[in-house]
């Protein structure tokens, strides 16, 4: 039995409702395996940009390539990847969204996706980001909320930094060591929601509230009605009325 258990979902925003815009936020969790049976809580949260036609499709990709590789390696391996591996995955998204913009004429850039990528055992957290969204984690120990790795924006106010940048992908690596029992990951549309400006540091208000149904819970692995409770919480007017932007959130908890 896994002792992972988590919940996740994405909603669209008011103003994608409004411009008759699909969902520009893609996702991906699981708990996978290793060789010797450790299990993995594995999340990925891309964001698709919203000046790019086909952001949602490139976030999309980029969710589903991670995933892929995550699963395979896992299963093959009694250790957690290194840069070097989620390199070749972050290539593979890049060589994915570019044959899906080749076939219809377009450039990567019509694709543009962010990327936050977690993957979390008992002893140690390790990171891969790009752009903006977030990662935060709650010490086992201290029960303290702290931000595993912040967003990054552009050189402009409301820019940021996509997988398919010309240039090369602007990714971001960390590994936590030390005990964290509960990892949140999520798209920028609720960023100004859950961290704080001024301190960087997530709102405990926030996310211990979002997580005790994980931990009253009896079930293990994906809970499907608190992903669904989830998705309700996002779409309601407590949270459109600070944010009309796409909103993806992912929340596990170790039992």
């Amino acid at each position: 039995m896994s002792n992972w258990i988590f919940a996740a979902a994405s909603v669209r925003g008011t103003s994608h409702i409004r411009g008759g815009t699909r969902l520009q936020d893609a996702k991906r969790c699981f708990v996978q395996t290793t060789r010797e049976s450790l299990p993995v809580f594995c999340s990925v949260v891309s964001d698709g940009a919203g000046s790019a036609k086909f952001g949602g499709e490139g976030a999309s990709l980029v969710c589903r390539t991670f995933a892929t590789g995550v699963q395979k390696f896992l299963k093959a391996s009694v250790d957690l990847p290194d840069e070097e591996i989620i390199w070749s995955w972050i290539d593979d998204a890049r060589d994915r969204i570019s044959n899906a913009a080749g076939k219809r004429n377009l450039t990567p850039r019509d694709f543009a996706a962010t990327l936050v990528f977690v993957l979390a055992t008992p002893e140690e957290v390790i990171l891969c980001h790009v752009g903006d969204g977030a990662a935060v984690g709650r010490e086992a120990h201290t029960g303290e909320w702290v931000t595993l790795s912040s967003p990054e924006n552009g050189e402009y106010a409301s820019t940021t930094y996509f997988i398919t940048d010309e240039e090369g992908p602007r990714a971001r690596f960390q590994r936590h060591n030390g005990e964290f029992d509960a990892v949140a990951a999520f798209s920028d549309g609720i960023e100004g929601l859950v961290i704080d400006s001024k301190t960087g540091s997530p709102h405990p208000g926030f996310f211990q509230p979002v997580i005790r149904p994980l931990e009253a819970s009896e079930g293990h692995g994906r809970q499907t009605l608190l992903s669904k409770q989830l998705a309700q919480f996002l779409d309601s007017s407590r949270i459109n009325e600070r944010t009309d932007d796409d909103k993806t959130l992912v929340v596990a908890c170790r039992r």
